[in-house]
């Protein structure tokens, strides 16, 4: 059986890319934290198979790839930025909120925004001290309610992904989640793209169940 270090030389030294995937999904499986440096620096590879394998596997280290994911953030390569704020979303450690607030209210990308929204309804709010999750989780809202009205459809439904995940992670509904209805009611009848307002009339039976 291969090492960490081997599995991260044969990352390195693939020569093409159906080798470099195979080579970061072995990596991957490893859910090595001695992996994370190669794995964030798969994703701004032009390879989207590797990519996939790379977030696969920064989600299964989980929490110790939040840092670095973070420290290493892409301000240019919107492809890696993408995948980074996928696997952030995928972790949904909360110490990458600020970062998908930002990036679905702001990233040029659409796959970015769409990654963030999705990411924003699936925040693990008990990692927060209990002081702060009502005041982070009211900065959400208001970013999904902004988002949900974005000319992209598919970072709409995104949104509407994010508004149902945040509304149901509260045991009893909060004062803001008529706001969510409210808003998953109108986009159920009025988007003009059908699998939005399909999404939004799901969100809405899961939420009223």
């Amino acid at each position: 059986m291969k090492t960490t270090q081997e599995l991260i030389l044969a990352v390195e030294e693939a020569d093409s890319a159906p080798k470099l995937v195979r080579a970061v999904a072995e990596l991957a499986a490893t859910e090595s934290v001695e992996a994370i440096p190669t794995l964030i620096r798969v994703l701004g590879f032009n390879n989207p198979g590797a990519a996939v394998a790379a977030v696969d596997g920064l989600m299964a280290v989980g929490e110790p790839a939040v840092v670095p994911l973070l420290e290493k953030l892409d301000g240019y390569n919107y492809g890696a930025r993408a995948w980074a704020v996928r696997a952030l979303s995928g972790i949904g450690d909360p110490r990458g909120l600020d970062v998908l607030l930002e990036a679905a209210a702001r990233d040029f990308a659409l796959s970015v925004r769409r990654a963030a929204a999705r990411g924003l309804g699936a925040i693990r709010w008990e990692d927060l001290p209990p002081e702060a999750i009502a005041p982070a989780k009211v900065r959400t809202l208001k970013t999904l309610l902004s988002v949900s009205e974005d000319p992209e459809w598919i970072v709409r439904y995104a949104a509407v992904v994010g508004l149902e995940g945040l509304a149901t992670s509260e045991a009893e509904k909060p004062d803001w989640f008529q706001s969510v209805w409210e808003r998953l009611d109108g986009m159920s009848d009025r988007d003009e793209t059908l699998a939005v307002s399909a999404r939004a009339r799901w969100a809405k039976q899961k939420l009223a169940a």
